[in-house]
């Protein structure tokens, strides 16, 4: 796919990379011709997946829990390219109901969600200075913006889309920009058996969204690239909801 090169000579980061929509997501950041390491825990499933995209892919396996790989990772990457683009999109969710939910998988979970892609951006902000470009972009949900209960997650990405406006305050003077994009409904691997297990959630988004439908994951994709583009160059601190209407739909 020739999308006419609007990344050429950038390089991103992508965390959660090895399938949905952060596969996608560095599918489309290397078809607009941006190097794109992609994260993941496993290399296993990264270097089969890097043989699948058009364009200069490369496996990054490590754990964004563990501090020591993460450092270890931002220093692979600072030795063979260098990072112009972060896109924090690995997290973990637990649907449990708020009773079940001990402090320590709280605590877990927030870690997953809030402080991993935090310190990930902090490593990542002096490879930017130095390239004079900076584009970070968090992965959020609707959740940030509404709530059916789910307390952990959506806290976790309350959280982030507070993290996002105050490094955008704090790196625009270095001509950082840091946003959010904020899913709806999206049929990934891991929503796959809740989608062919039932009609319920197809009638939910029929009725709740504008658009009738779930997103595809490469609609997800689409947002990202825009943000981390020229194209973007004056949005920042923003969360853009990506969600069919979800959110406004009456």
């Amino acid at each position: 796919m020739d999308l006419g090169g609007r990344l050429h000579g950038r390089v991103a980061l992508v965390t959660g990379a090895a399938r949905g929509m952060g596969l996608e997501i560095a599918r489309r950041l290397a078809a607009e011709g941006a190097t794109v390491w992609l994260g993941g825990r496993n290399r296993a499933p990264l270097e089969k997946v890097v043989g699948t995209i058009d364009g200069d892919a490369r496996a990054l396996a490590f754990d964004i829990d563990d501090e020591a790989a993460c450092i270890a990772a931002l220093a692979e990457i600072e030795k063979t390219t260098s990072l112009d683009i972060m896109v924090n999109n690995a997290g973990a969710r637990d649907r449990r109901a708020f009773a079940e939910i001990e402090r320590a998988d709280m605590e877990r979970l927030i870690r997953t969600n809030l402080v991993a892609p935090f310190d990930l951006a902090r490593r990542a902000v002096p490879l930017m200075r130095a390239r004079g470009y900076g584009r970070i972009v968090n992965v959020t949900s609707i959740a940030s913006e509404i709530a059916r209960g789910d307390a952990s997650y959506t806290a976790s990405k309350a959280g982030l889309d507070g993290v996002t406006r105050s490094l955008a305050a704090e790196l625009g003077p270095d001509g950082i920009t840091v946003n959010a994009v904020a899913p709806g409904f999206v049929l990934t691997e891991a929503n796959a058996e809740w989608f062919e297990g039932s009609s319920d959630i197809a009638d939910h988004l029929a009725r709740r969204t504008s658009l009738g439908r779930w997103a595809k994951p490469e609609e997800i994709a689409g947002a990202v690239a825009f943000l981390v583009s020229e194209d973007g160059s004056y949005v920042t601190g923003h969360t853009l909801i990506v969600d069919g209407g979800y959110v406004t739909h009456f």
